[in-house]
């Protein structure tokens, strides 16, 4: 296995003059706008796991549309008081999985919210709770094409509200600071982490691995594997579109949403991947509005740091949320 795409010394060379489309920050405000006309109406049932240190229940929160989302609600068991919490966002395919599925950030004090991404959930992992109910136009296999002839219609605009949603959501618990809730995820769930600390003002950290959904027109140019050639597919056939869909794909470019983040993050870049090339990520990176801290992986591919980059993360949001000046 080889370097993807640039060097290290390269990326710190690359020129990142990238032009955001005309209307972007009146776009995201009349969409969430509109996802506030509906209340949240979190519902919670207990879940048994027989797992003695963690308490699960299944939660559900209205999301884009007033369309309900699940995700696992994962405590401590035996935990006073409110508690930082982590929301994660899943990679491309996976669905919230099991409960039993992700017990690392409850196992350390955290309240955890893992997030079904809406029609996903049959790709990998133990499975997804959460349909589309929207229709889509014609498009390839996967998601990235649905309904991207128009940024009213592209799929990404409710899964992106979505998250401001579930972040909300987590904000409205009891167990939970409102002042410490923390967004996380790899691949797509990076990206729409980094979305959701972008379009609220209500994240205190981000931590994204190897993120998806940034930098679109270059990764299409450069990237030979799923899912970004689902959108090549499509334009190879659609030859007339192109114009028309790069311009819905700037409207949910992370690369394009960052600069308006403030919420400091935690972003890990693997210099030999296939399926997020480094430059994209770097993009990221460097264009986020806040404080940015990054993590190479010189040797991995889109698997990233895994466990390593995990405990990194543990780590870093402990010291962020322990620092002087932290709110207790």
């Amino acid at each position: 296995m080889a370097l993807s795409d640039l060097s290290l010394e390269d990326l710190e060379k690359l020129d990142l003059t990238l032009h955001e489309p005309a209307g972007l920050d009146e776009f995201w405000a009349r969409t969430l706008s509109a996802a506030d006309a509906h209340p949240l109406d979190v519902h919670r049932e207990p879940v048994v796991t027989h797992l003695t240190t963690l308490r699960h229940e299944d939660l559900s929160f209205a999301g884009y549309d007033g369309h309900r989302i699940n995700a696992w609600l994962v405590l401590p068991a035996g935990a006073e008081g409110p508690l930082p919490a982590v929301v994660e966002f899943v990679g491309y395919g996976g669905g919230r999985g099991l409960p039993q599925d992700r017990l690392t950030w409850a196992s350390a004090g955290y309240a955890h919210l893992v997030v079904d991404t809406r029609g996903q959930g049959a790709a990998w992992g133990s499975g997804g709770a959460t349909a589309d109910p929207v229709g889509y136009d014609v498009s390839t296999p996967g998601f990235m094409t649905r309904g991207i002839l128009d940024k009213d219609t592209y799929y990404y605009r409710r899964v992106f509200t979505d998250a401001v949603r579930a972040v909300r959501a987590a904000r409205s618990l009891p167990e939970v600071r409102a002042d410490a809730v923390c967004v996380a995820g790899a691949s797509q769930g990076g990206a729409i982490a980094l979305a959701a600390a972008s379009l609220s003002p209500d994240v205190r950290a981000v931590m994204a691995d190897v993120p998806f959904l940034s930098w679109f027109r270059r990764a299409l140019q450069i990237t030979a594997v799923e899912p970004y050639t689902e959108v090549v597919r499509y334009l190879s056939v659609h030859r007339d579109h192109v114009e028309r869909v790069l311009d819905t794909l700037d409207h949910f470019d992370v690369a394009h949403l960052v600069p308006r983040a403030t919420a400091p993050a935690l972003i890990s870049l693997a210099l030999m991947d296939r399926v997020c090339p480094p430059s994209t990520v770097w993009a990221a990176y460097r264009r986020y509005g806040g404080p940015a801290e990054l993590s190479v992986h010189p040797f991995n591919d889109h698997e990233g740091g895994q466990t390593h980059q995990w405990r990194r993360q543990l780590e870093w949001l402990s010291a962020l949320l322990t620092a002087p000046g932290a709110s207790a």
